[in-house]
């Protein structure tokens, strides 16, 4: 089996949640953040044939990177990654499922009170606002029928702040949703996404197979 270039972005992303994975038989892929406040899923075209256990994914990749068009063979507990001419090859033992942090269910979105999109060159201007800013908040609110996401201190309403316009869809303008920048650990791209007075958000890829649910911060507030 040979890794498509997709596949192996997906997974060199995923290893910035958690650096394990547990990866079940088929084509789908998830993980799950120690702290159990994000959780990501993404199906590829790969079918993988057994499930298996990484408890580094970051050493893992770096195992594939070790040979020229590698090639995946899977036996019971360990898999080798041989290159092209079969000259060179790695046997890499799988970790025990019981060592590794695996998601335990699916999410079931709620219903979303704010949906919006968010596009590849907006995310970017809003990681650098905060790292210019130094500040760790995103704030999405409406005023006026618009919506906004701010970068912003939640600690200190008076710090400097950045905001940026984005077409949304949401049927009051009576809430605050709060989320972790350092939570936003996805895939470049164009995304639709979903909040929910739930405290929970969901960011679905346009153009892959790829969805991510990120939880909100305590701080949010809708309605009241």
């Amino acid at each position: 089996m040979e890794l498509t270039d997709n596949t192996l972005n997906v997974l060199k992303n995923f290893s910035g949640i958690n650096q394990n994975v547990l990866i079940k038989e088929g084509n789908t892929i998830k993980t799950i953040s120690e702290a159990k406040n994000v959780l990501a899923t993404a199906v590829v075209e790969e079918q993988f044939p057994q499930s298996f256990g990484i408890y580094d994914l970051n050493e893992f990749i770096g195992v594939l990177g070790l040979v020229d068009k590698p090639n995946l063979k899977f036996e019971e507990m360990h898999v080798t990654v041989g290159d092209g001419t079969g000259r060179s090859k790695i046997k890499y033992f799988f970790s025990p499922e019981e060592t590794l942090t695996t998601p335990s269910k699916d999410i079931n979105m709620p219903d979303a009170e704010v949906k919006f999109t968010l596009d590849s060159d907006t995310l970017n201007k809003i990681k650098r606002a905060a790292s210019t800013l130094g500040h760790n908040d995103m704030s999405i609110t409406a005023k006026n029928g618009v919506l906004s996401i701010s970068v912003v201190d939640g600690q200190n309403s008076t710090s400097n702040a950045f905001s940026i316009d984005v077409d949304g869809d949401f049927s009051t303008e009576n809430f605050n949703f709060v989320m972790n920048i350092s939570n936003i650990k996805i895939l470049p791209g164009d995304y639709d996404v979903e909040l929910s007075s739930k405290l929970i958000s969901r960011f679905k890829h346009k153009s892959l197979n790829v969805q991510y649910w990120i939880a909100l911060e305590k701080t949010s507030t809708f309605g009241g």
